[in-house]
Order: C-alpha cells, then sequence, then structure tokens
C-alpha cells in the first residue's frame, strides 16, 4: 500500500528541470513609479522620469475622504493629487448620532481622513474617530488622519489644580480608533506629538508665511517680527532669522483665560513696520491689545499673520475696529465667511503642503524638505 502511494505521488510530481517546458513561468510587470505630478514639488537635486499617459499620474492603493469640517481644502489638496475624493456618507440621526458609510471599498489601501478643528469641534471629532474606526476594521492597509488644526491643542498641560490634559486624551482616542499615522500642522506645542505612540508628523506654515511676506508686504526688509507673548518667542525668532530682521516680544498678563490684563513691549519698533506672528487667533483679544500697543511704540504699519483662523465671539468686530493693515491666515480652517464679513482678513492655501506630505508619506519618502521649502504648485 505504502509501496502504490509512493508511485501515486511520484506520476503526479512536476519535472522542475525544464520550466518553461510545461509550465512557462509568468513574471509580472514591474511596477510603475509612484505618482510625481508637476503640480507638486519634487526635491531639486533629485531627477525622476515619468511617463505621459494618464494611467501613470495616478498613485496605486491610496484613498482620500474628506470629513464634514472643511470639505474645500479636501478637495483642494486631492486636486493636487490627481485624485477623486473617496465617497462617504456622513449623516446625523434625529438623535444627533454620527452615521458614516464608507461608500466605496478599502481593503489594502492606505487611507488618509481630511478632517479640521472647524465648525462644531466635538461633533468632527467623534466623525473623524467614526471614520478612523470604519476604514479600520474594513481591512484597509494603513489609515492616516490629517488634522490640518489640531482639536483641544490649547490644553496641553496641567496648569492648576485638576485640569485636564485634554489634547493627551484626543491623542488616546485617536490611537484607540485605529489611526497608524497622524498628519497635523503648526501644533499649539510642539511637545503634543508626545502625547501619540504612532508616528505624527508637525508641518509648518512657516515657509508659506515667509513666501507671503516677501511678495505682499511693502518695505518688509525694515520690519520687526514681533510675538505677542513668550511662548511664540522661538516661533518669531526663527521667521527673523530667515528674513534677516529684528524681532520683538511683548509680555501680556492675564487675569483668566481669553482676558488680558497688562502689556509690555520688549525691543524697538518705532519707524518700522511691524508683524505680529501667532500660531492661532481666537477671540483676538490679544493680538488688537498688541497692535495698539505697537502704534503706540511708534510702528509705521502693523500686520498680524495667523496660522489657524479659528475667529470666535466678538473677534470680527474687533478685528474691523483694529489699526492692522491686514491679518493674514491660512485655510487650517474654513475662512470664506469670515473674509466677506471682514476685508482685513486675506487667506494663505496650504493645500499643496499637506498633499505633497500625503503623496511622500504614502510613497515612504522624507517630509523634511516641506520644513523649509513651499511645494510648487
Amino acid at each position: 500500500m505504502a509501496g502504490g502511494l509512493f508511485k501515486l505521488r511520484k506520476e503526479k510530481s512536476v519535472d522542475h528541470s525544464h520550466p518553461h517546458k510545461d509550465h512557462p513561468i509568468h513574471h509580472p510587470t514591474p511596477p510603475r513609479s509612484f505618482f510625481s505630478s508637476s503640480s507638486l514639488a519634487v526635491h531639486p537635486n533629485v531627477e525622476t522620469a515619468h511617463s505621459s499617459s494618464e494611467e501613470d499620474l495616478r498613485m496605486p492603493n491610496i484613498k482620500v475622504f474628506s470629513g464634514s469640517s472643511h470639505p474645500d481644502l479636501s478637495t483642494r489638496i486631492c486636486e493636487r493629487l490627481q485624485l477623486e475624493v473617496s465617497k462617504a456618507s456622513l449623516k446625523k440621526f434625529s438623535n444627533k448620532e454620527t452615521n458614516v458609510e464608507i461608500g466605496e471599498s478599502v481593503r489594502g489601501e492606505d487611507v488618509y481622513i481630511i478632517q479640521s478643528a472647524a465648525g462644531e469641534i466635538n461633533d468632527n471629532l467623534m466623525e473623524l474617530l467614526i471614520m478612523i474606526n470604519a476604514c479600520k476594521i474594513a481591512s484597509s492597509c494603513r489609515v492616516a488622519a490629517v488634522i490640518p488644526a489640531f482639536p483641544y491643542a490649547r490644553q496641553d498641560k496641567k496648569d492648576k489644580s485638576r485640569a485636564p490634559i485634554s489634547a493627551k486624551l484626543v491623542a488616546n482616542m485617536l490611537s484607540v480608533a485605529g489611526a497608524d499615522h497622524i498628519i497635523t500642522m503648526d501644533l499649539h506645542a510642539s511637545q503634543i506629538q508626545g502625547f501619540f505612540d504612532i508616528p505624527v508628523d508637525n508641518l509648518y506654515a512657516e515657509p508659506a508665511i515667509l513666501k507671503y511676506i516677501k511678495e505682499s508686504i511693502p518695505n518688509w526688509q525694515s520690519s520687526v517680527i514681533v510675538s505677542p507673548d513668550a511662548g511664540g518667542a522661538k516661533r518669531v525668532t526663527s521667521i527673523a532669522d530667515r528674513l534677516n530682521v529684528d524681532f520683538a516680544l511683548i509680555h501680556k498678563e492675564r487675569k483668566r483665560a481669553n482676558e488680558v490684563e497688562k502689556m509690555t513691549l520688549v525691543g524697538s519698533v518705532e519707524g518700522k513696520v511691524a508683524i505680529l506672528v501667532d500660531d492661532m487667533a481666537d477671540t483676538c483679544g490679544t493680538i488688537c491689545m498688541a497692535a495698539d500697543k505697537l502704534v503706540e511704540a511708534g510702528a509705521e504699519k502693523v500686520y498680524a499673520f495667523c496660522v489657524h483662523g479659528i475667529f470666535s465671539g466678538p473677534a470680527l468686530t474687533r478685528l474691523n475696529a483694529s489699526k492692522f493693515e491686514a491679518v493674514v491666515v491660512t485655510n487650517t480652517i474654513p475662512q470664506d465667511e469670515n473674509m466677506k464679513k471682514c476685508p482685513k482678513i486675506q487667506c494663505i492655501d496650504i493645500s499643496m503642503i499637506l498633499a505633497e506630505a500625503i503623496r511622500r508619506t504614502h510613497n515612504g519618502e522624507s517630509v523634511s524638505y516641506l520644513f523649509s521649502h513651499v511645494p510648487i504648485c
């Protein structure tokens, strides 16, 4: 019986000495190079060759979904990546629970979900968590949350008794939901990256701000870069060094949150253009008082640059009555309605930075080039 079984196995064995004789080996087509378009910058020292066909311009194995907080930014990012925004149904039940339905297969795909801290922040955060979890349990390869403005970023430390560290809680929630990677921009404190046990890319709007200053502010060579508080001194000195101009600092004392008691200017701005730089503008009480202080100190003109324009409460009324020539923000948060109500607000588009970060992350390339350069669009 054993001998018969051995013969049967011997008859069914395949002769591997001549593989092309009966079973020709199929050589798969070598993979095409990943997406590279003229709309995105490539490091100037890198030489690349690309096919001109439409098919070669598509990034394989990637899906980009948009949350409901900032669909315009998501559309801009996808246009620069030459992708369509992936289909998802986002709605609320009558009891205000969030319902998410992913409208296409994400099995084995790299998924990027774009959701900013704008509008109804708590609802949008919950929507992001549900979208991450829905993609994760649908067998996606990797899920990255693209959060241009990070929610609860100002609650990053225990600065008084029984205060919560809410930014750490948000980090835990994102990780538990299934996020594998976080892409964000200008965190209120860089140490928030340490709240995560997953990779975090904290991008900077500084290169875009520098470009705007050089192109749009007359006599910027004789300007002074001013920080409205001690916490932004590092940001301001970096910009001042790259523009080769002076910097100044305003020290403020607060009675309570969003209320400033006294301001003291450290440095000289007399006869110069003062450029205030901060990471976010919320109620704008601080920067409007700072503008008054700078004008009193002899500044010819005052501009403000803030990465995240939240503009809550009386912010727009204060800006309209302020002494600013212009208040320049990025579109990490939607600004269309704010710009209609306040003509002083101007907006810098940072979609090319986020799009290039997504492209480089998907292709396994370094994103450090974006810390000091604006991608060519």
